[in-house]
């Protein structure tokens, strides 16, 4: 039995902390809201979950002291705009405990990664980061999900393995920090463009040429960016790739959809009702391809379909007529 922090009750912390708690693990959840404290403490319930229990091994604070003290390591589930702020928050509580990323994302002023971020900000911390492909509403019911865990930390790797392994949960290791991470920010661009693509209704021959093209752009700049090519061809590129692309679960699919039929930004925020890690990331890949001069056609075109209004159909045909070549 372990006593775990995690910082952030959205849908994801809490699926996390129901993983953990079932398997024994006392768990103290963070929390912004009072609100949110008061529905998981007394009335046993997470509003992003509506069908869930929060189990007996779980409590929440709207102290970071409280979560972080008498831990054996945290686990950061903010949304990434929200990373550096957050942390800051709580970095005096830290030591050297393990900060594991759950989150998927950039920081869009600078650019970076969440552990540069992390890091940045401590540069005596131990990051590792969990990633791989898993919906929050499947792994709080148990349903078997595969995951990888990276850091150049290998005590850490084997206490998330120890952790994080039961019959419904593998967990596989990697030293490819950099490449774990990009592959987890990067799949949210593609799954958002699957959406519009569903949103005007295309067909799997789409879906299937997407998910591999985008594969293609993601890999090329995750490699310039200093991930190993190898890493977006498992769990977290690949892998993370299809679920988000192809589920009704993934926010990032939901918001290209809406687009696709015509709603605004404004539109699509609002009605998805949580935070869209997508649209922010379009945003870095178009800055990073750009200054790293790396081609990325799929990445391009979908900024211009969000932020230049170019018609989704028209997005398609642009994409359908480009200049021959080699696959």
């Amino acid at each position: 039995m372990k006593k775990i922090g995690i910082i952030g009750s959205g849908s994801w912390g809490v699926a996390l902390a129901t993983h953990l708690a079932r398997s024994g693990n006392k768990v103290k959840i963070w929390s912004f809201s009072e609100e949110e404290k008061r529905l998981i403490n007394e009335e046993r319930k997470c509003k992003f979950l509506p069908e869930l229990k929060i189990h007996e091994n779980i409590t929440c604070y709207n102290s970071f002291e409280e979560v972080i003290q008498d831990t054996e390591f945290v686990l950061h589930v903010t949304p990434s705009k929200f990373t550096r702020e957050t942390f800051k928050q709580y970095k005096e509580y830290i030591g050297s405990k393990p900060i594991i990323i759950c989150s998927k994302g950039f920081e869009k002023e600078s650019l970076k990664t969440l552990d540069e971020v992390i890091l940045d900000e401590l540069p005596t911390a131990r990051v590792g980061v969990l990633s791989g492909p898993s919906h929050a509403e499947e792994v709080s019911i148990a349903i078997p999900t595969v995951l990888v865990a990276a850091s150049k930390h290998e005590d850490i790797l084997e206490m998330l393995q120890n952790t994080f392994m039961c019959n419904e949960m593998r967990v596989y290791t990697s030293k490819d920090v950099k490449g774990v991470e990009l592959g987890g920010a990067l799949k949210n661009i593609i799954a958002f463009c699957a959406g519009v693509a569903a949103g005007i209704n295309l067909g799997d021959n789409t879906f299937a040429a997407l998910i591999t093209r985008g594969l293609n752009e993601l890999t090329r700049l995750g490699v310039k960016l200093g991930g190993e090519k190898e890493t977006f061809y498992g769990l977290s590129g690949l892998g993370d790739l299809i679920v988000t692309c192809l589920s009704e679960h993934s926010r990032n699919r939901k918001a290209g959809k809406l687009i696709g039929q015509g709603k605004t930004l404004e539109e699509t925020k609002k009605e998805v009702g949580m935070v869209i890690e997508s649209i922010d990331n379009i945003e870095v890949a178009y800055e990073l391809c750009k200054i790293h001069k790396v081609d990325m056609p799929i990445v391009e075109i979908v900024y211009q379909v969000i932020y230049e209004n170019l018609e989704p159909q028209e997005a398609v045909k642009k994409l359908m007529t480009r200049d021959k070549k080699s696959e």
